[in-house]
């Protein structure tokens, strides 16, 4: 049944918007904390609240490099994600889609 707990927690945390795009930005490459900042026009602690609930979950981890987070995708024991994932558009698309640029210099 851990299983299905596990699934079941992994579907709440794709059903949100916010955290979808993340995991589909991450498809493609690692992302600064700030850069999300700057992509969904919130503030670092509401982004760093949802990277929180990813990284608990084993969904995305981190490395830090000096004063900055960097994320990256983490689903190679999630199967069922990589599927949801590989149905979702990638990151280029929709950033054009968010009219937002491929990267940021924030963190630089």
């Amino acid at each position: 049944m851990d299983t299905l707990n596990d699934l079941a927690e992994d579907l709440k945390l794709l059903g949100d918007k916010t955290r979808l795009t993340i995991l589909i930005l991450l498809k493609e490459r690692e992302w600064c904390v700030c850069e999300f900042v700057d992509l969904f026009d919130i503030s670092q602690p509401a982004v760093s609240q949802h990277l929180r609930k990813l990284k608990s979950s084993g969904l995305v981890k981190e490395q830090k490099r000096g004063q900055w987070v960097y994320y990256s995708l983490n689903i190679v024991d999630k199967p069922h994600v990589k599927v949801i994932l590989n149905l979702t558009p990638n990151a280029s698309d929709l950033l054009l889609h968010l009219n937002k640029p491929s990267n940021a210099v924030c963190c630089e």
